[in-house]
C-alpha cells in the first residue's frame, strides 16, 4: 500500500484591482459623516451659545421708522445682551413692529416703566437698548407692546453744522474791525492807560482828571483835620488828666471838703453834749450860754470855710456851672 502524503496548502486567493477603490471610497465616507457630525455639532452649539433652545419671551417695540434695524442684532441692558430681534414687520396702522425674543432668566430686568431706545449713531450701526429706572415695579408681561425712543446722531450733523456756520459768524462779527470786541478791546486799552497815569484808579472811576484831583484834595483836607484833631484831643487830655488838669485838682479839693466836714460833725457833735449838759443844768446859764457862743463862732467859721472851698471848686470845675453842695 502506497503511502499517502498530505495535500499542499492552499494558498489565498490574490486581491483584485477593485480593492483599493473600495478602501477609498470607505475613507471618503467616514470622512464625509464625521465632518457632517462636526458641521451638525458646531450648528447646534451655535444654536445652543445664542439661546435658541432657552425659553424666551416676546417683547413688541414699535416705531415710524425701522432703518437700521436687522433681524439678528441685539437688544442690550446696561451693556449686556438679553434678546435677539426675531424680525420686522409693518403694523396696520403703518407704523413698524419690531418682534424681540427675550430670554426668559433675563426678563426680570424688563419692568412696566423700562424704556427702550433706537441708537443709530455717526460711526457703528444700529443698537436697540433697554433702560430700567425702578427694579421694584412690576414685571414686564409677555407680548408687551412698548414704544421705542428713536435717537438718530447723523440728523443731527445738518443742524450742527448750521449753528457752526452761525457761531463763525457771530465770531467774524465780534472780531471785526469796527466790531463789538475791538471796540471793547480799545475802551480796556484806554482804561489801561488811566491806570497807569498820574491819577490811576481814581481816574478811571471818575472818568476825568479834574474830578480825581478834587477828591485828592479832599482827602488830604480830611488827613489835616484829622491830625489837629488828635492834636486837641491830647492837649484836652492833658488839661483835664494830666498832673495838673482838672480833675486832680477838683479830687484835692473833694478831699478837703471832706475834712471840712468832718471838723463840722465834730463841732455838731460838741453842740449837742453842750445843749444836754444845758439841759441838764440849768442854774450855770451864763457859763453854759458862753460855752455855747464859743462854739457857734467855731461852727459860723467852719461854715464860712467850707463856703470859700466851694466858690473855689465852682470856679475850677469846667464840667458844671450849677454845682450845688448840701451842707448836712
Amino acid at each position: 500500500m502506497a503511502a499517502q502524503h498530505p495535500p499542499p496548502p492552499s494558498h489565498p486567493a490574490a486581491p483584485g484591482p477593485d480593492a483599493p477603490v473600495r478602501h477609498l471610497e470607505l475613507k471618503a465616507r467616514l470622512l464625509l459623516l464625521f465632518t457632517a457630525a462636526l458641521v451638525a455639532a458646531a450648528a447646534l452649539y451655535v444654536l445652543y451659545a445664542r439661546g435658541v433652545f432657552e425659553p424666551t419671551q416676546r417683547l413688541v417695540l414699535t416705531t415710524d421708522d425701522s432703518e437700521g434695524v436687522i433681524v439678528g442684532m441685539d437688544m442690550t441692558f446696561s451693556g449686556f445682551p438679553i434678546g435677539r430681534v426675531r424680525g420686522v414687520e409693518l403694523g396696520e396702522t403703518g407704523n413698524v413692529r419690531i418682534l424681540i425674543d427675550v430670554a426668559a432668566k433675563d426678563a426680570h430686568w424688563l419692568r412696566t416703566s423700562s424704556v427702550f431706545t433706537l441708537e443709530r449713531g455717526v460711526v457703528g450701526g444700529t443698537s436697540i437698548k433697554a433702560f430700567t429706572g425702578v427694579l421694584t415695579d412690576p414685571p414686564l408681561p409677555p407680548r408687551a407692546e412698548r414704544p421705542v425712543l428713536r435717537g438718530d446722531a447723523a440728523a443731527e450733523i445738518p443742524r450742527v453744522i448750521a449753528a457752526a456756520r452761525e457761531l463763525l459768524g457771530n465770531l467774524n462779527a465780534m472780531t471785526a474791525q469796527d466790531g463789538a470786541l475791538g471796540a471793547t478791546l480799545a475802551n480796556l486799552q484806554a482804561t489801561t492807560d488811566k491806570l497807569k497815569g498820574p491819577q490811576g484808579a481814581l481816574g478811571v472811576l471818575f472818568g476825568n482828571e479834574n474830578d480825581a484831583r478834587k477828591l485828592l484834595a479832599a482827602l488830604e483836607r480830611t488827613n489835616t483835620l484829622l491830625a489837629r484833631m488828635d492834636q486837641l484831643a491830647g492837649r484836652a487830655d492833658t488839661q483835664v488828666f494830666g498832673p495838673q488838669g482838672v480833675v486832680p485838682e477838683a479830687r484835692a479839693t473833694v478831699q478837703q471838703l471832706n475834712g471840712l466836714l468832718a471838723d463840722t460833725r465834730a463841732s455838731l457833735r460838741k453842740v449837742d453834749a453842750v445843749l444836754q449838759e444845758a439841759q441838764a443844768v440849768g442854774a450855770n446859764v451864763r457859763g453854759a450860754t458862753a460855752d455855747l457862743g464859743q462854739l457857734r463862732g467855731e461852727v459860723e467859721s467852719n461854715l464860712r470855710q467850707i463856703e470859700g472851698l466851694i466858690n473855689d471848686i465852682n470856679r475850677r470845675w469846667p464840667f458844671a456851672r450849677d454845682a450845688e453842695v448840701k451842707l448836712p
